[in-house]
């Protein structure tokens, strides 16, 4: 009888570690969610700002086009971060589609990232047009 309950110990053990690792995934969807949801924010404001200052933004195309294609793909990373933790790990169809999802999740969000840092590198505080815009304001009656 002893080894009885040491065998139902191990399934009670393995099953354990199978919740862990779902529980895991998909504490870090939630949490990359989050992050996403920050540089939405971010992008948010990014582009609140170019609407206001208008085409005398010197790159304000430019911007305009990256600003939106991040927010696009940051929707789409969120709607693949849903399908992705709807997902349970402990089976063996969804460990296959979990896996795919999360390589697709992974070359969006590293496109973000380069389109992030392409923003970065025309920033709107780097570009001395809009504050001659701000100083032009200040003088009109």
């Amino acid at each position: 009888m002893a080894q009885v309950a040491t065998v139902d110990e191990r399934i009670n053990e393995s099953e354990m570690k199978a919740m862990d690792a779902n529980r895991y995934a998909t504490k870090k969807t939630i949490a990359q969610g989050m992050l996403d949801i920050a540089l939405l924010t971010a992008n948010a404001s990014q582009l609140k700002y170019i609407l206001q200052v208008g085409e005398q933004h010197q790159f304000y195309k430019l911007m305009l086009i990256l600003i939106s294609l991040s927010i696009v793909l940051q929707l789409l990373v969120g709607i693949l971060f849903v399908a992705i933790g709807s997902l349970n790990i402990n089976k063996q169809q969804d460990q296959t589609a979990a896996v795919i999802l999360n390589d697709v999740i992974l070359v969006v969000v590293f496109i973000i990232s380069v389109v992030n840092v392409i923003i970065s590198g025309f920033g709107i505080e780097y570009s001395s047009q809009p504050l001659r815009l701000i100083d032009q304001h200040a003088k009109t009656p």
